[in-house]
């Protein structure tokens, strides 16, 4: 029996549309852990690159629309120390149904926040506990009648443990991927976490980290360089929140807050990449991302937080990727990334 892959894909769209139709950014919502990025290539490049299209089997892992024949038999596996004794790491894997190009792709990420002391109320030592969460994947991507636009979706399973509570979650990304091959142009449009807690940690369900982000690139003509502008938290305005450590006060003693402009905002919603070389055996990317670098500035002190570069050397059938992230002067991130082709 013959299936129309359109159809079937258009009905798991709108099936799990409505699970969630409330937008969150960071801090207002659980399982924040799925907006972390996904690669050293791709925090190299800012942080939420969704316009790559290449045999690149961790980019699926952020927008599903990417999936692609290149990524048959493909396997990565990224990881990174976060922030104090925070350890991140996902895996990916992708493998081509039949040579009309179908491909599926599986993913796994992880994150262990450590461990903690706990107190009771009265400060009485109660032991030491952990927390965790895990996300498993599958997604699949598909190219429409004669125009160069690829739809591609994620169903996602959601486990996290935070001491004695746990939770469980179904959730979904939505991707739209556009080639223009006169141009060498790449569009892409991401819904991601749209999502509903079947299990909350303690009977109340909560909002789940949705993003809506917009990727537009290019590589330059005459030149291997690939350029990145992405939009990312395009379902938010405004985005931007006042630095308490930014409030004045005059010799009267009123207290003024800072004041976010209209171009302010504008900017923190925008992530700039530049890849160089990025078809050869060694590569390398830079990023900056507005929103990190200004809400982690330091007055009178120049850090570069929101920076971040990185590079990638391919050995045969095995490439290794690394990246650098200036996130403040106290805590930068090193990522590590390794892809093998398996064929």
């Amino acid at each position: 029996m013959k299936v129309d892959s359109y159809k079937l894909f258009t009905k798991i769209v709108f099936l799990l549309l409505p699970l969630s139709i409330v937008c969150q950014s960071a801090g207002e919502s659980t399982y924040q852990f799925l907006n972390i990025p996904i690669s050293p290539r791709q925090l190299a490049l800012g942080g939420k690159t969704i316009t790559i299209y290449d045999n690149d089997v961790s980019m699926a892992l952020y927008n599903p629309s990417t999936i692609n024949p290149e990524m048959d038999n493909n396997f990565s596996f990224n990881y990174f120390n976060y922030f104090s004794d925070i350890s991140y790491g996902n895996i990916s894997y992708a493998y081509r149904l039949n040579n009309r190009g179908h491909t599926l792709h599986f993913g796994l990420k992880y994150i262990n926040y450590g461990d903690f002391s706990g107190y009771d109320e009265l400060g009485n030592y109660t032991g030491e506990f952990t927390g965790n969460e895990g996300c498993f994947s599958t997604s699949y991507a598909l190219k429409l009648r004669s125009i160069p636009i690829y739809l591609g979706t994620s169903v996602k399973i959601i486990s996290s443990r935070l001491e004695q509570y746990n939770s469980y979650a179904l959730a979904t990304d939505i991707g739209a991927f556009y080639y223009d091959n006169s141009n060498d142009l790449n569009i892409s449009l991401v819904f991601r976490n749209i999502g509903y807690q079947i299990k909350p940690y303690n009977e109340v369900r909560e909002s789940f980290p949705i993003e809506i982000n917009l990727g537009i690139s290019q590589r330059l003509q005459n030149a291997p360089i690939n350029w990145h502008l992405t939009f990312e938290n395009l379902q938010k305005w405004p985005i931007g929140f006042s630095n308490p450590s930014r409030i004045t006060t005059d010799l009267d003693g009123n207290i003024t807050e800072e004041k976010i402009g209209v171009f302010n905002e504008l900017l923190r919603h925008v992530i700039v990449g530049v890849e160089l070389f990025p078809k050869s055996f060694f590569n390398m990317q830079l990023g900056y991302s507005f929103r990190r670098g200004e809400e982690l500035r330091i007055l009178e002190q120049r850090n570069f937080s929101g920076l971040s570069f990185g590079f990638g050397m391919r050995f045969n059938k095995i490439k290794l990727n690394y990246s650098h992230s200036r996130f403040s002067s106290a805590q930068n991130i090193n990522y590590i990334g390794l892809q093998m082709n398996l064929n």
